[in-house]
């Protein structure tokens, strides 16, 4: 079941499940942290499922939900609580008992109702708005942001008590980049559940060695969810056919409708504008995206140490003999994509023992 749920074999991914598997069945509560799109309700359903719990799974975004609305819709109200309240009404706490609630994006949730939380938690009981009634309830409280709570605690912005409340077994949601080995994986599972349109889009594309290493370089800063989005827009643009890295490149990552007739040979051409890539005819959209910073945050996780002076000269020299072949050994081209000057880019060519020539 977990493995249907969760798609993957890379080493994050196995220990994710791991955590998962392990902390399923307690009614421990559980922070999953992770970015944007990276999967983490997913993850609050496996712990749902594996828990055995015979409730229904209960979601709520924080974030999505006005503030003065939440309150009724987490605690309930009772009948003339407010304008509008016409009869009583249960809320999420009691619809989640005897299973899960899942508190999403909970570093949204108004201060002003972080202290009925807090109290819900530790009696295990709530109270509906404009009512006295306690109602006693059995659940499991799962909670997820992409935010740093810590930071926040630190701002003033979210309660430390609360904060250590939910915080009793982190799960962190590795990024879709530190993952890349399942993209296929991934893509296969999404293309199986797609539901395709009556009509013209019928039939799912296929994505050859080089598309799947193309999407397995991306950064993919949207995560899983950018992934399900651009297999969406592979569907209408290549109903029924094959994809290499040129229509990845060319037509996904940036969208522009494909000419079937004649294959593109321009890459990176203009294009409607995506989140990480750069677009416009006056920006530098030659080179693929890079690697996000943040991803070596996690490093000393996985590795006992690096070699930080040989990666990045290593970086420099991949960097600077892709410009230079781009440009067919043309330097001064080669320091305007590398947004360098020309002599700081001969210094390091001879620094790093790069022969222009050899392009």
């Amino acid at each position: 079941m977990m493995d249907k749920l969760i798609v993957g074999v890379s080493s994050p991914c196995k220990e994710l499940k791991r955590l998962i598997s392990m902390v399923a069945k307690a009614s421990t509560t559980v922070l999953i942290l992770g970015e944007t799109g990276s999967g983490k309700e997913l993850v609050a359903k496996g712990l749902h499922l594996e828990s055995g719990r015979k409730g229904p799974l209960v979601s709520v975004n924080c974030a999505a939900i006005p503030s003065e609305l939440l309150e009724s819709e987490l605690f309930g109200h009772e009948k003339g609580s407010f304008t509008g309240a016409d009869k009583p009404r249960a809320g999420k706490f009691e619809q989640a008992a005897g299973g899960t609630l899942f508190l999403d994006e909970i570093g949204d949730m108004p201060i002003s109702l972080q202290s009925k939380l807090l109290r819900a938690l530790e009696d295990k009981a709530i109270q509906r708005v404009g009512g006295n009634k306690t109602f006693k309830l059995d659940f499991r409280l799962i909670c997820a942001t992409h935010q740093d709570l810590n930071l926040k605690v630190d701002k003033g912005d979210f309660r430390a008590d609360l904060f250590y409340r939910i915080n009793v077994f982190p799960i962190d949601v590795p990024r879709l980049s530190e993952r890349a080995v399942d993209i296929p994986l991934i893509l296969n599972k999404i293309l199986e559940d797609f539901e395709f349109l009556d009509g013209s889009i019928n039939i799912a594309p296929t994505f050859d060695e080089t598309a799947l290493s193309a999407l397995q370089k991306y950064s993919w800063p949207g995560n899983v969810r950018e992934l399900k989005n651009l297999i969406e827009r592979a569907c209408v643009l290549f109903n029924g056919k094959s994809i290499n890295s040129e229509h990845v490149k060319n037509n996904l990552l940036k969208i522009k409708v494909p000419d079937h007739g004649e294959e593109s040979t321009a890459l990176w051409d203009a294009a409607a504008d995506l989140v990480g890539i750069p677009t416009g005819h006056d920006e530098d959209t030659t080179a693929l995206p890079l690697p996000h910073p943040d991803q070596y945050k996690d490093w000393f996780a996985y590795f006992d140490n690096i070699d930080l002076r040989r990666h990045l000269q290593d970086i420099e020299i991949v960097l600077i003999e892709a410009a230079l072949e781009k440009s067919t050994g043309q330097v001064s081209q080669a320091s305007g994509m590398l947004k360098l000057r020309r002599t700081t880019l001969i210094e390091k060519m001879k620094k790093l023992a790069i022969e222009k020539s050899s392009f």
